[in-house]
């Protein structure tokens, strides 16, 4: 097998201005924080970012002013309300919208990974949503019965970006037995052209061959691997470590304004040149697996 391992700021460079990306993780878990800091360092602009649900990553690209577009069921902070720049982006006309029913985003991501162009869906019938842009969605009617649908274009992207659990040098990535497993990354990497993954660890091939069972991403689907502990932070990680809640409540109070969002991205994402500068930020690394590991995951 190829070795996939690189550092971030080289899986980074390879996405250019442009791109659609499709990104990983829920509103509140496993969002690819970290590849998204490096993102915005590089100043990689003009992008569009296609998610089932997202937030805190896509709203500091919309913060960095790098954000085009984008297509999600939902774009916020959750408990910690709207997702203040990207709403910004969008009442300024700045950033397009693509704007999807869960059932309907679901369709789309899965049409990806099983290789179709398109999937056929009800949920659209008779909303504003099935009235987007066509070459999205579009009504059609079955062969068989006559019955009206609404097709909804698979979920094609130039890039993925992902951040799992663990995985070794070659990109097997594989989840924990204890997680939620309420998101779409496995159909999203499934689906993908080419598939960045930030993982928390780095383990030798060896322990990933004792389970083989819980490879959920192989590695002939992986471009390139990157290990980045509490790469989601201020997020979570399933079985790994908790949100970061004092963390998540100042980036939004910072986003209120403008002004505000800048300051934050100066001291914590173009102020950090690195990922460990990032963490010094909150008192380095064994601070952070102090204050926020999930019970029974050593500091």
């Amino acid at each position: 097998m190829k070795e996939k391992l690189t550092s971030l700021s080289e899986a980074v460079r390879r996405i250019p201005g442009g791109s659609r990306i499709a990104i990983g993780g829920s509103i509140e878990r496993r969002q690819p924080v970290a590849i998204v800091r490096e993102i915005i360092r590089q100043s990689i602009g003009n992008l569009s970012f296609h998610a089932f649900s997202t937030g805190l990553s896509v709203d500091m690209v919309a913060a960095a002013g790098l954000l085009a577009r984008v297509e999600s069921v939902y774009v916020g902070l959750f408990w910690h309300g709207l997702a203040p720049s990207f709403r910004r982006g969008v009442e300024a006309g700045q950033v397009e919208v693509g704007d999807f029913s869960e059932s309907a985003m679901g369709a789309r991501i899965l049409a990806a990974c099983s290789g179709l162009t398109f999937a056929p869906v009800k949920a659209l019938l008779g909303t504003d949503m099935a009235k987007q842009d066509p070459s999205l969605v579009k009504e059609i009617t079955c062969p068989f019965t006559g019955e009206l649908y609404v097709a909804v274009r698979a979920l094609q992207t130039d890039f993925t970006i992902i951040h799992g659990y663990r995985a070794d040098r070659f990109g097997n990535v594989q989840w924990p037995l204890a997680r939620d497993p309420d998101d779409f990354d496995q159909s999203v990497a499934r689906g993908s052209k080419r598939l960045i993954v930030s993982v928390e660890e780095i383990v030798d091939h060896e322990e990933i061959m004792r389970q083989p069972n819980l490879t959920y991403i192989p590695a002939q689907w992986v471009e390139a691997v990157v290990e980045v502990p509490y790469g989601s932070h201020p997020l979570a990680v399933d079985a790994y470590y908790d949100e970061d809640v004092d963390a998540i409540r100042a980036y939004a109070e910072a986003g209120k304004t403008p002004e505000g969002a800048k300051a934050y991205l100066d001291e914590f994402v173009r102020g950090a040149p690195t990922h460990e500068d990032y963490l010094a930020r909150f008192g380095g690394l064994e601070a952070l697996r102090r204050r926020l590991s999930v019970v029974g995951r050593a500091a």
